[in-house]
């Protein structure tokens, strides 16, 4: 028998790698003397850098903007002299926001620009950017602006950064694009499929996991509308799958020709996960939560679609779970369980999360067979 662990990061108690190797040791309690393979995995949000060490990348430091904009370090990775791998979500996301404080209005995408910017100056003209865990809901004008792309006011002045001001949007001038980027494959892993406006666009599905107001989200909405408006002219595509994704860099990526592909599907193929999945007898696989959000291109539901291809039964092991049992069932996953299950308070989930999933693990698997 053999048993496929692939998880995906906890955000803010445990990387892919970490979750993995947790969720295995209780699968190895549960099932001794079987064969365990860990495979981390992501969708190109947090932990895809981590899944690129995992099967060998070297990783790169560099340094970028934060959202805020101040000084980051972080890393691209690559697996040979040609292609390159960066990850928004540690150059100017989330995590990366100074004492974790939102800035939903003000936070910018322009660190993932000057990422690709880092992963070009080393001669590498493949590029691939995983979108994830952003804190902006800029359009992407941020990570554009890095590129030279000019967003531009009434009176020709550039905009400021971050999503505040694109409502006062004019004309958007290319003229200034680092002519390597024509020259360059670049490929965007988004990690949803939203498109960029409306009640599922960008702003209003995930304005709120970024500390937006109704006002906010009113304001950015509005913005993102001129946006499109102004780029229509320019081949803008408000309503292409995954234009929404990132706050907008995916609209933005569309604009400069750039591919958007789903991310658990471009990583998973890298790491080799669907062979792994196929040759198993039962797989687990969890995140951080589970909810609506899994549905539209998380990793975990990208793991589900494989076991249903391949006859292969897949457990899920979450931090939380906020979908009914019968949707975790049509979402594909025999069963679920998490550690909110068995922690006496949220604080212990996180701090203790390691052990906890180890257990939880365990108790999941004694109760399959």
């Amino acid at each position: 028998m053999t048993i496929v662990v692939a998880c995906a990061a906890f955000k803010g108690s445990l990387s892919a790698t970490e979750a993995c190797r947790w969720a295995a040791k209780g699968a190895r309690s549960s099932f001794p003397d079987e064969e365990i393979v860990t495979l981390p995995v992501a969708d190109g949000g947090t932990g895809s850098l981590d899944v690129m060490q995992h099967i060998g990348a070297t990783l790169y430091p560099i340094r970028v903007s934060g959202p805020t904009g101040e000084p980051v370090d972080t890393h691209f990775a690559a697996t040979d002299p040609d292609q390159a791998f960066v990850e928004m979500a540690d150059a100017c996301g989330l995590l990366r926001l100074p004492a974790g404080e939102p800035a939903p209005l003000d936070a910018s995408s322009y660190g993932l620009g000057e990422a690709i910017l880092a992963a070009l100056d080393s001669g590498r003209p493949n590029i691939l950017c995983g979108i994830g865990g952003s804190a902006s809901t800029d359009g992407g004008t941020g990570m554009a602006a890095a590129l030279g792309v000019r967003f531009l006011d009434d009176a020709g002045e550039p905009l400021p950064l971050g999503g505040r001001e694109l409502h006062r949007l004019a004309s958007i001038d290319l003229t200034g694009l680092d002519p390597r980027i024509r020259q360059a494959q670049i490929t965007i892993a988004c990690d949803v499929d939203t498109p960029l406006l409306g009640p599922d666009g960008s702003a209003r599905v995930f304005g709120p996991q970024k500390g937006a107001s109704d006002e906010d989200i009113t304001h950015l909405e509005r913005g993102l509308t001129r946006l499109a408006e102004v780029a229509d002219p320019l081949g803008g595509e408000r309503d292409y799958p995954g234009a929404g994704a990132a706050g907008g860099v995916g609209f933005l990526a569309r604009l400069l020709g750039w591919e958007l592909k789903q991310g658990f599907s471009v990583l998973s193929q890298i790491t080799g996960l669907e062979y792994s999945v196929a040759g198993a007898n039962l797989v687990l696989t969890g995140e951080g939560r589970l909810d609506d959000q899994t549905a539209h291109g998380k990793a975990p539901m990208g793991v589900a679609a494989l076991g249903r291809e391949h006859g292969v039964p897949v457990w899920a092991v979450c931090g939380k779970i906020d979908l009914a049992a019968e949707r975790v069932r049509a979402a594909g996953f025999a069963g679920a369980a998490a550690l909110s299950d068995i922690a006496l308070t949220d604080e212990e989930s996180h701090s203790k999360a390691g052990p906890m999933l180890a257990t939880l693990t365990q108790q999941l698997l004694d109760e399959a067979h």
